[in-house]
């Protein structure tokens, strides 16, 4: 018999490791046989390709793993290798370039290849399910559909909208439900005559652009002439909120697919995903596929097969659609690229901007970066000229940037939080006929409910957290475990029943605002309101329709919205990031204040700013306030360089959590000791811990952490990798739950 071939496999597992496997129905000679088993024929797998999905035994369980080679022999013993249950695949449904991917952020992040190629799969290919493309009906409109100017769809505005994107080229239905667009809308136009279910068809008479681009002005022109279509580079395109970025994206997209190639756009979250999908929809005659966590499924699936086959030209995801196969990238798109949310928080803790930095050098095309407030890394490469810096210093057409305004509140008398200036600022502006803008980023109606007379707070029995206190419903919730109790009637120390909702909360200043302003709709935007699919669209519909109204929510707000009637941004509570315990506190406040900002005065209308704080004087906020942010972050930078922080060093946190505190704290000891051994502190290299983390106990559990800070970023993991090893060796690392975050965004 000829020596089988070894497949080795890489298994969604926490071991560092991949497993060999003999073929499926093969016996080796001298392994143990069940004597009322049918013998099989062993499949012949010397010419399969890595990236098939291969299902095998392991323990008393079956798992579905990637095939990653195929070798002549194994360093065991063939009588202890199992053969593989089945070969699910004849072809790859893991893409090369996809699959180097992985392995090179398996390596980087220090992170079981088997559970980084699980991230790349949909939920289906993972459970076993054929890849295997569904066409599904497209909607067209009508003879009669293409000649509707409005009049019999003037009571129904959402059929209208539908009808317009319909026009311009074949939607599915499941493409317009990610635009807010279901069943009944569809099924009430075509009872109507105006559109119909057609199978898709391959059209090529159509012309590429659905409407004509908007001509850009001197500075947009600049930046987009100098992007490099057939070569890497990374670019980044720093420009004031509302410059127009989004009309570089768009063009540049255009030049791309002129060439037959396909582009992937990188937002923030879902709820930026419709309105751009929407812009997308509007300009291109193109399939567009949108890979988020809205999705279910069989969506998700579809999309990803969508994508890798080619037939999507554009793909608009989140944070995981950076492992989108693609077999003709030609533009990479990261919008509002510092955003936090581009770095996943546990599992498999990697950077999506990174790493679609790395796919672009390795595909030899561009990567556009976008944002009003970069990152400091990002701003620190534009620095050493590893990414060219573009800059857009002025607001698309006619739009002009807003006025802003410290408000110094100490010694005011303070109406839930609003200065009475402010209130007023609001009134005049409803009065006018715009809108307004109040940014608090703290959800529920309070964060703390306390005793009057002895001083007793709800704490969460979890964590190390006080209960927020939520009206609708009324009850107290954590927002860090989700524990969730009925609301406290009565002091648990003293038994006073005077207890007092202590703070804000978008819930409170919803409440005072309605009681201030209540012939107008205050519209609170926050995770408890957007829960529901669709939710910030619909939200978004209803602000621009154009009526007067006002819009309070946390940082949701801040992220790319489009809202052309706000004329007034007020924010209640600016000073909270300049006592953060995490070292980026500063950081993120810049970019939250500037990125809230330039929410007003978009379009036609001159927007104004007025920012509440008790600390008017402090340096930073005059900075940001008088020279801008980019004089703000090179102030930061400063203060990096000298305390020895990132961009300047690079960072990676051990963290370790137990429900012993004790256990996980020896742990980490024993960490700092083996990580002295492999590399003695020295300037290159520093350790700090271990510390408890800033939130000590989280759902019953207490963290630690170890920091360590390089010079240079290959001796971090020359530590690592060997520090890691030994570390999965540890009989206590086989007890708590410990991780390692390279370059860490949260260091909480």
């Amino acid at each position: 018999m000829s020596a089988p071939a070894i497949l080795v496999v890489a298994l969604p597992t926490p071991l560092r490791r991949l497993f060999d496997y003999l073929p499926p129905g093969y016996q080796p000679p001298g392994a143990a046989k069940d004597m009322f088993a049918q013998p099989a024929a062993a499949v012949d797998c010397h010419s399969l390709q890595p990236g098939v999905r291969i299902k095998v035994p392991f323990g008393r369980q079956e798992l579905i793993g990637i095939l990653i080679a195929v070798k002549g022999e194994s360093e065991f013993p063939l009588e202890q290798l199992k053969p593989a249950t089945e070969i699910l695949d004849q072809s790859p449904v893991l893409t090369e370039d996809i699959l180097e991917l992985s392995q090179w952020a398996s390596g980087y992040y220090h992170h079981p290849l088997g559970e980084v190629i699980s991230t790349t799969l949909p939920t289906l290919l993972r459970q076993g399910q054929a890849p295997e493309r569904q066409r599904e009906q497209v909607w067209q409109a009508t003879d009669k559909g293409r000649g509707e100017l409005g009049a019999l769809l003037k009571r129904a505005p959402k059929q209208q909208q539908a009808l317009d994107l319909i026009k311009h080229q074949y939607l599915s239905s499941s493409q317009l439900a990610a635009l807010d667009i279901n069943r009944p809308i569809l099924k009430g136009l075509q009872e109507k005559g105006l559109i119909e279910a057609i199978d898709r068809l391959e059209d090529n008479s159509q012309t590429l652009l659905a409407e004509t681009p908007l001509t850009l002005n001197e500075e947009q022109q600049q930046a987009l002439s100098a992007v490099e279509f057939d070569n890497y580079n990374s670019y980044l395109l720093r420009g004031a909120t509302g410059s127009g970025k989004t009309e570089i994206y768009l063009q540049a997209i255009a030049k791309v697919l002129e060439q037959g190639k396909q582009a992937l756009v990188l937002v923030p979250e879902i709820g930026l995903t419709p309105q751009t999908l929407g812009r997308f929809q509007h300009r291109f005659n193109a399939p567009i596929a949108t890979l988020h966590s809205g999705l279910n499924d069989s969506e998700r699936l579809q999309a990803w097969l969508a994508a890798q086959s080619g037939e999507a030209s554009i793909v608009i995801g989140t944070r995981s659609a950076v492992f989108t196969p693609l077999p003709n990238l030609g533009v990479i798109i990261i919008d509002e690229e510092h955003d936090l949310s581009f770095k996943q928080q546990d599992g498999f803790r990697y950077s999506a901007r990174d790493l679609a930095a790395i796919r672009a050098q390795k595909h030899h095309i561009p990567l556009l970066l976008g944002s009003a407030t970069p990152s400091l890394e990002t701003a620190h490469n534009c620095e050493r000229q590893r990414f060219k810096l573009l800059e857009l210093t002025q607001r698309a057409g006619n739009a002009k940037p807003p006025a802003i305004e410290l408000q110094d509140i100490r010694r005011q008398a303070l109406i839930e939080g609003f200065s009475q200036e402010s209130l007023e600022q609001i009134r005049t502006e409803l009065d006018a006929g715009n809108q307004a803008l109040v940014f608090i980023n703290r959800r529920g109606y309070a964060p703390t409910l306390m005793c009057h007379d002895c001083g007793w707070q709800a704490h969460c029995p979890n964590c190390d957290a006080r209960l927020t206190v939520h009206q609708h419903p009324r009850h107290l919730h954590c927002h860090h475990c989700d524990y969730q109790c009925g609301m406290v009637d009565q002091c648990y120390s003293c038994l006073s029943s005077d207890l007092t909702a202590v703070g804000l909360g978008t819930e409170r200043s919803e409440a005072a605002l309605q009681d201030e302003f209540p012939d107008v709709p205050v519209i609170r935007v926050d995770r408890d309101t957007t829960r529901r699919k669709d939710a910030m669209q619909n939200i978004v519909d209803e602000v621009n329709k154009g009526e007067p109204c006002i819009l309070v929510g946390t940082q949701m707000l801040a992220k790319g919205h489009h809202f052309p009637d706000v004329t007034l941004v007020v924010v209640l509570d600016a000073d909270g990031g300049l006592f953060s315990a995490d070292f980026r506190g500063p950081e993120r406040m810049g970019q939250l204040l500037t990125q809230v900002a330039g929410r007003a005065g978009r379009a036609e209308k001159p927007g104004r700013v007025i920012i509440q704080s008790h600390l008017c004087d402090h340096p930073l906020l005059q900075t940001l306030l008088h020279d801008g942010y980019p004089d703000f972050a090179q102030q930061l930078m400063g203060e990096r360089q000298i305390a020895h922080l990132p961009p300047y060093r690079y960072l990676a946190l051990l963290r370790a959590e137990d429900k012993n505190a004790h256990q996980a704290m020896a742990f980490l000891t024993q960490a700092r000791q083996l990580a002295e051994q492999i590399f003695p502190s020295s300037v290159s290299l520093q350790y700090l811990g271990p510390l408890p983390a800033p939130l000590e106990k989280r759902n019953e559990r207490f963290r630690y952490q170890l920091q360590i800070n390089a010079g240079q970023r290959q001796d971090l993991h020359r530590l690592l990798q060997p520090l890691i090893a030994q570390l999965d060796e540890l009989p206590l690392g086989r007890k708590v739950r410990w991780s390692v975050d390279v370059d860490p965004q949260d260091m909480a």
